[in-house]
């Protein structure tokens, strides 16, 4: 789905020091079940759980000969005390708490596919589990989790908080452990050691000699930084222009003289504030104008979101790309963790926000902001039937948190528009399992839309992705009235084929879940012949075919299913679309099952877990190990059809509720798990379960393309 964000605190390279504070958070973690790292913008709290956290780290903090302790003395084996895993939510790019849930979701790769509300489901998912929750970058959000932390604890006798902020929550039981700045004073010297290596890394193959008069630099350098990790770094990147000798004597007529020839020491606030307006002064005035315009990104951002969002005058399209190259080289803007996309770190992304207020460009920035991500879910809506889908997946999924942003500006401005994003990004939330993000906004766009505003295609889209988010979370009656609207809005003259295909599909499959597979064939071979054309036309007419081989099969007219599906098949492959590709996968399995070909079942139930896994689909996931137990099981595998029932159970724990799917599969998997069961034993049965259910937590713990 959306993946985890790096943290926000960290720096670009190798971690420094800091080994006492390390033995204290993992001492801390063993004993705990709150544990809040505290301290000033910039001064590493989220390098700091990072590195406690990770287990390379870890076994090199071991004693020698030491197999990993667990208790105070040694480091924390995350595999050891959090069999459930440990889940990362940065919360930085969160502007309120609304979507504070969802980001907790997301950690832990819950995608709830149920009715309830969201705190409900988060709730369930981590009761019976032994997790380590890390919350990072939580300062903006203090009320609103203070009272989340404490349900979730209360809720959740075996789970551990643990918290980056500038301030604590102020919860019974909280262990507070602050983080100050690396010392920086002799014979310490861990802030000097920072400032060297991050110098050597800016110039590779060309690092300063560290003579004694270059070395006293450096040390007054670090003092006057006060030791502060961010401001150490931003410093160590000016040496690209400038020398050490340089950078100390501007410090020194900034801040003035260091302790002890009457000057008073900055404040570390001030220190890191000097250390970014540094950095922000050295800029050239091209370079600075794009700074402010970067800080309307809240995550993740490719240089082609940079140029349309940031290439307003004086900039023009070229000017963009050796502006960052720039910035980057500066530290101003961080390489995402994949190497892939830029990020700015939190406190230089409010620094610019500052100035974006000053200079009165804000209004207009998320204006062009909100647009971008408008077309790029164009883009990625008419690149669904083909080789770009996999991509689209891809940038719509890093996008996450920016197209949130970009709907909630369009809400209070532009209504009309905020529907059309919502009604085309709606359903690729649905696939990869963000229904109650999607759900919220869909409502409320079609709440704040004025009906002479919105045509009639972009009523029935948005009504469409909600009709199936609802059928993903077992709202089969309110969907199908939905399903029954959108057919009725279809059917007016100025709305064309693509509203009258997808109001199909979704009466379609609310048809096919409910057991009656005739009327969903009716109701897509009516639309289908209304409208010509191949399947491959556009998304609408391939789904509403999809629609027509599952009514076939549900119909028990095995040889037409399977003769469309095997065409549809070869069609999505020689475009490379794997959403349709999955299902008539799926279809094709289960036809095999039907017909006594139990390999060639299992043959189509794995290719359609690959294109699953090409879009990290939980839900689908789930389908297809169901399909693939019940081949292996008919084929004499019981072990291999109970270890897939297993890590099919993980999938469907993490879609919030036991096993769905068209009816004609349920017989289907109960017949077969019978079949499993006889062929093993009971206790053989259970042993090959619980070892799928391991397999499954595991896979689903994987970072996943989409």
């Amino acid at each position: 789905m959306r993946g985890h964000a790096e943290g926000n605190d960290g720096g670009p390279a190798s971690f420094v020091g800091r080994e006492a504070e390390l033995a204290a958070l993992r001492a801390a973690l063993t004993e705990r079940r709150l544990v809040t790292l505290t301290g000033p913008a910039g001064v590493g709290k989220t390098r700091l759980a990072r590195e406690a956290l990770d287990p390379a780290a870890a076994a090199r903090a071991a004693p020698a000969g030491s197999a990993g302790p667990v208790g105070p003395a040694g480091p924390v084996a995350p595999g050891t005390r959090f069999p459930d895993g440990v889940h990362w939510a940065d919360l930085a790019p969160l502007p309120g708490d609304r979507l504070l849930l969802d980001a907790v979701a997301d950690a832990l790769d819950l995608a709830d596919h149920t009715p309830r509300t969201l705190a409900e489901a988060v709730r369930a998912w981590i009761r019976p589990r032994r997790l380590l929750l890390v919350l990072d970058c939580c300062e903006h959000l203090i009320g609103p989790l203070r009272i989340l932390v404490r349900d979730l604890l209360d809720a959740a006798p075996h789970l551990v908080v643990l918290l980056t902020s500038r301030e604590p929550l102020a919860l019974t039981g909280e262990h507070v452990l602050p983080v100050g700045p690396l010392p920086h004073e002799e014979p310490a010297g861990e802030a000097l050691a920072l400032f060297t290596a991050r110098a050597d890394a800016v110039r590779p193959g060309r690092a300063p000699a560290w003579t004694p008069p270059r070395l006293a630099a450096a040390r007054a350098i670090c003092a006057r930084l006060e030791g502060v990790p961010l401001a150490l770094e931003l410093a160590a990147a000016q040496l690209t222009d400038h020398t050490v000798e340089e950078l100390a004597d501007r410090l020194s007529r900034r801040i003035g003289p260091l302790p002890g020839g009457g000057g008073a020491r900055p404040p570390r606030h001030r220190a890191l504030r000097t250390a970014i307006g540094w950095s922000h002064e050295w800029c050239t005035p091209a370079e600075r104008l794009l700074w402010l315009r970067l800080s309307v990104f809240g995550g993740t951002f490719d240089g082609a979101a940079a140029r349309a969002v940031c290439s307003a005058p004086p900039f023009d399209g070229g000017d963009v790309a050796p502006l960052l190259a720039s910035l980057v080289a500066k530290s101003v803007v961080r390489r995402g963790p994949d190497g892939d996309g830029h990020r700015m770190l939190d406190t230089i992304r409010e620094y610019g926000a500052m100035w974006c207020d000053a200079l009165g460009e804000r209004d207009a920035l998320r204006a062009r902001h909100a647009a971008h991500f408008l077309e790029l879910v164009r883009t990625a809506d008419a690149d669904w039937p083909g080789p770009g889908q996999r991509g689209a997946y891809r940038r719509v999924a890093a996008a996450y948190g920016d197209i949130c942003a970009a709907l909630d500006h369009l809400l209070a401005t532009e209504p009309a528009a905020a529907l059309e994003l919502v009604g085309r990004v709606g359903f690729f939330w649905a696939c990869c399992g963000c229904l109650h993000v999607a759900r919220s906004y869909l409502e409320r766009a079609l709440s704040a839309a004025r009906p002479e505003d919105v045509d009639t295609a972009g009523r029935v889209r948005a009504l469409w992705a909600l009709g199936v988010t609802l059928l993903l979370q077992g709202e089969h009656a309110e969907a199908h009235r939905i399903a029954v609207a959108c057919e009725s809005l279809a059917a007016r003259p100025d709305a064309g084929p693509g509203p009258a295909l997808d109001a199909a599909y979704l009466l379609g499959v609310s048809h096919l879940l409910a057991g009656r597979p005739l009327a969903a064939r009716i109701v897509a071979d009516n639309a289908l012949e209304a409208f010509p054309g191949t399947p491959f036309d556009s998304g609408p007419r391939l789904r509403c075919t999809l629609v027509r081989v599952f009514a076939l099969t549900g119909t028990g007219l095995f040889t037409d299913a399977r003769e469309e599906a095997e065409r549809l098949r070869a069609g999505c492959v020689a475009r490379q679309e794997y959403w349709t590709r999955a299902y008539a996968d799926y279809q094709l399995a289960l036809i095999r099952l039907f017909e006594g070909r139990p390999a060639e079942s299992a043959e189509h139930a794995r290719a359609m877990l690959e294109s699953k896994r090409e879009l990290g689909d939980s839900f689908g996931t789930a389908l297809g190990l169901d399909l693939l137990a019940a081949a292996r099981a008919a084929d004499g595998d019981g072990a291999g059809g109970a270890h897939a029932y297993g890590a099919g159970h993980a999938y469907w724990q993490a879609v919030g509720h036991p096993q769905r799917g068209t009816p004609e599969l349920r017989s289907v998997r109960e017949e077969f798990e019978r079949t499993a069961r006889a062929a093993l034993g009971d206790a053989g049965y259970e042993a090959a379960f619980a070892e799928g259910v391991r397999h499954g937590q595991a896979q689903r713990g994987r970072p996943h393309p989409g």
